[in-house]
């Protein structure tokens, strides 16, 4: 004998909208903790979803809200990411300008980049959303939502913040990587990294922490750092000042320590505070860590007085994860390099005793 629940899901497909509506919005509180409710006759209720949210407004959003806290599951997952119809649908209303519940489009397009068949949207071409792009490539579209949608300013409904989740996570893939890191003919040259980095000191944490592991996932291609260490206007990154900004606040420097910093990092206000999410900060000294692999990435860090900001970051945040990333940091940075003497005098740091968002699956309580 079916349960009233599995009676309730039968309604989502129901011919009349009040009855959807209902079933819906009685089902948003049971996605959390009932899973397999949704999986009974080869993922039916899914599939009922997934046509749901092109439904009314208030129906639409129950729909994703449900398929955002059962897209954990693989089963679902796989649906969800292989379905190119059901995609494009996401992908049509998350760039209009229109779209009331793009933010939770957002949120469930970041829950499919889990999946490796998401892969296919670095290669996929779409209709030009012309109020938002020049590019019919989707990955353009969505990073120019990404930016120019902050703070409501494309869609009044929209911060399109939760896209930093899904680019750190196409980020771990090599071709994610290599679209983010490489310069873009059809977009001037630019190198799509330079438009996410800006965001390392943004007011939203989600923003902040989404593109932080996305500039992470990036430095694992050794073969780059090069280009994301170069400030050169043309091919260049010039990332490490968006990420040694917020691991500082309004310390001051010796001026041996501030002698070949950079200019960005000097001379900051009293009132600068670095960033209050120590998940974030230890993000950023990771990738640090990750750029000292070469000998000319390690050179270039010391150049630049990279020590001493990790130095009073170690000192500053009361965080055991932080601390022991400053104290690995520091152990590579002051290591003496093949054929050479002691490394100019630095210490190692002390570890204090006091006490990967990226693969997180967003749900919605």
């Amino acid at each position: 004998m079916p349960t009233e629940l599995e009676d309730l899901v039968t309604f989502l497909h129901h011919g009349n909208t009040q009855i959807r509506q209902v079933a819906a919005d009685h089902l948003v509180g049971y996605s959390t903790t009932h899973t397999t409710l949704f999986k009974q006759e080869q993922l039916q209720p899914v599939k009922d979803l997934k046509l749901l949210v092109k439904d009314y407004a208030p129906i639409a959003k129950n729909a994703l809200t449900i398929l955002i806290n059962i897209s954990h599951d693989q089963e679902v997952l796989q649906n969800l990411a292989n379905d190119d119809a059901f995609l494009e649908t996401l992908l049509a209303r998350i760039t209009s300008t229109k779209e009331p519940n793009a933010n939770e489009m957002v949120m469930l397009l970041a829950n499919m980049a889990k999946s490796d068949d998401m892969q296919r949207v670095l290669e996929l071409k779409r209709d030009i959303p012309k109020e938002l792009s020049k590019s019919e490539w989707a990955m353009d579209q969505l990073l120019d939502c990404f930016v120019k949608g902050a703070e409501g300013r494309y869609n009044k409904h929209a911060n399109y913040n939760y896209l930093s989740y899904f680019f750190a996570d196409v980020a771990k893939f090599p071709k994610g990587r290599s679209y983010l890191t490489t310069p873009q003919p059809h977009d001037s040259n630019i190198i799509p990294l330079t438009k996410l980095i800006v965001f390392t000191e943004h007011s939203s944490t989600i923003r902040r922490r989404g593109v932080a592991s996305a500039i992470k996932n990036c430095a694992f291609d050794v073969h780059v750092h090069p280009r994301l260490l170069s400030s050169s206007p043309t091919d260049g990154v010039n990332l490490l000042p968006y990420i040694l900004l917020p691991i500082m606040g309004s310390e001051e420097y010796s001026d041996e320590d501030t002698e070949g910093m950079l200019e960005d990092l000097q001379l900051l206000p009293p009132d600068k505070e670095r960033d209050k999410e120590p998940e974030i900060i230890k993000t950023h000294l990771e990738t640090l860590l990750l750029l000292t692999t070469t000998r000319e990435g390690r050179d270039l860090l010391r150049i630049v007085k990279v020590y001493p900001i990790v130095r009073e970051c170690h000192l500053m945040v009361d965080n055991e994860e932080v601390r022991e990333a400053c104290d690995r940091f520091v152990q590579v940075i002051m290591m003496d390099e093949e054929g050479e003497g002691e490394s100019g005098g630095m210490k190692a740091l002390e570890v204090v005793e006091d006490e990967d968002e990226d693969e997180q699956i967003i749900d919605i309580i």
